[in-house]
């Protein structure tokens, strides 16, 4: 990249690059880089990104006093089921659920009906309590007088994991 004038590095310092303004790029000769050019060319951008890499790194993150207002109230809990993937909620994520936190229409709860628990958004109107799932694969949940039901605390996060690691 330093051959075609997309970036300068500066004399003694290793891990500085800076940008050509684009219209000096412009003004030179456009030619299709020779095999040789290309190899290095890609082993300059590596360099490159991992500068760039550096430069935004903020340093280790403590999810736990990230993710966690009320240390003492939250808990992790894995998920099973397909209930709540409109919500970005699949199988296998990690949820961050806070019982210090109190439920309110529209959050997402754990919710233990019976002998069961639930991950589904709290919907209450005219003093009526239903559990809605965001899958139209499933029903939504009318809580009854009758039932045993319990709040377990509000979702405040998901860790999303994008690729399991082959068991």
């Amino acid at each position: 990249m330093q051959k075609k004038d997309t970036i300068r590095q500066p004399p003694r310092s290793a891990r500085v690059i800076s940008l050509t303004a684009r219209r000096e790029v412009k003004q030179k000769k456009k030619r299709r880089p020779a095999l040789e050019d290309r190899r290095e060319a890609k082993n300059e951008q590596a360099t490159a990104l991992l500068y760039i890499e550096d430069r935004f790194i903020e340093g280790c993150i403590d999810l736990n006093r990230s993710l966690m207002k009320h240390p003492v109230a939250t808990f992790y809990v894995r998920v099973e089921g397909d209930s709540m993937i409109g919500a970005g909620i699949n199988p296998g994520d990690i949820l961050v659920v806070d019982r210090a936190v109190t439920a309110r229409h529209g959050d997402i709860i754990i919710a233990r009906v019976e002998d069961e628990l639930y991950v589904k958004r709290l919907h209450i109107e005219h003093g009526e309590t239903v559990l809605i799932p965001e899958n139209p694969a499933y029903e939504p949940f009318r809580i009854t007088e009758e039932m045993d039901f319990e709040s377990g605390g509000t979702v405040m996060h998901v860790i999303h994991t994008f690729r399991r690691e082959d068991d």
